[in-house]
């Protein structure tokens, strides 16, 4: 009885696994199909959407926010006014831009030594802020180029440092991750001359140095130079490192964006509106570097 009563239990539990199986196997392939399709049909539905509004991938549409990154002590380019306002050339170029394609401008401060993070995770749309292209071109999608720009030295007004050779055994500063070290790292039989290369996270504070004695000279833009020069504690010395060009520095692959920025400065700089907004920065010098709405 025992006997009998094992084996119609043994059968029944071989039944019940075959089925199991069976059963699995046939969820597993109807979720499989499911899946799939729902996939579809959300790719299909993104497709139509898209198509609806009519804007590509990573394109703005009327209402959209537009954050650019930017450096808080970068005059004239970006920098806070006497009002505790951020302000500049290329943030006010920025605000126009927004203006006219019903975009809300966010003015988001960065470290520029996490500009590619800030970028690459989206905090921001754009690098817009005296950003040279030259050497880069191949990390960002980029504008047009903007505004011409060059390398040069910042030393104090009664230094005897008057040519580079004179540079030689002296303290540089420079700003952290900057066009300016760039270019002295591609001269460098130049900066191999100095007795010390000091990076800085800003130019406020690298002139401080120089105006205080610790550095003997500054490597810097020369958009930004004139505005260190105006109280008349330090010159610029005539040689240039390099020379190069400003322009907007989008996500890599992110044209449509690009395209949208693009043609709105085009338009800009056909109606005259570039240049006013630099004539604003006389002091800088702006419109003689301008390379677009002359």
């Amino acid at each position: 009885m025992k006997k009998k009563l094992a084996a119609v239990l043994v059968l029944a539990l071989s039944a019940t696994t075959v089925l199991a199986g069976c059963t699995s196997k046939s969820t597993s392939k109807s979720t499989s199909g499911a899946t799939a399709a729902a996939s579809e049909a959300t790719a299909a539905s993104s497709s139509a959407s898209s198509a609806s509004t009519g804007t590509e991938e990573g394109a703005k549409k009327s209402g959209d926010t537009f954050t650019v990154g930017f450096d808080a002590e970068y005059p004239p380019f970006g920098f806070k006014d006497d009002s505790g306002e951020y302000t500049g050339f290329d943030l006010d170029l920025a605000q126009e831009v927004c203006d006219r394609n019903d975009w809300k401008l966010v003015k988001q401060p960065i470290d520029w030594d996490s500009k590619d993070m800030e970028l690459d995770s989206g905090t921001i749309d754009c690098i817009w802020n005296g950003f040279t292209m030259t050497g880069r071109e191949d990390k960002y999608t980029w504008s047009d180029p903007y505004l011409d720009n060059s390398q040069i030295f910042l030393v104090s007004v009664d230094s005897n440092i008057k040519t580079f050779a004179d540079l030689a055994g002296k303290v540089v500063y420079v700003q952290a991750d900057s066009a300016a070290l760039s270019a002295l790292n591609d001269n460098e039989e130049l900066k191999n001359s100095f007795g010390e290369l000091t990076e800085i996270g800003d130019y406020n504070s690298a002139v401080m140095n120089l105006e205080a004695g610790a550095a003997d000279a500054v490597a810097i833009d020369s958009a930004i130079a004139t505005g260190y020069t105006k109280d008349g504690k330090v010159v610029a010395l005539e040689e240039k490192i390099s020379s190069e060009q400003y322009a907007i520095g989008f996500k890599l692959g992110n044209k449509a964006l690009r395209d949208q920025v693009q043609t709105t400065l085009d338009e800009m700089a056909k109606d005259g509106t570039v240049l006013t907004i630099a004539e604003k920065y006389a002091d800088y010098n702006v419109a003689d570097a301008l390379l677009i709405g002359k």
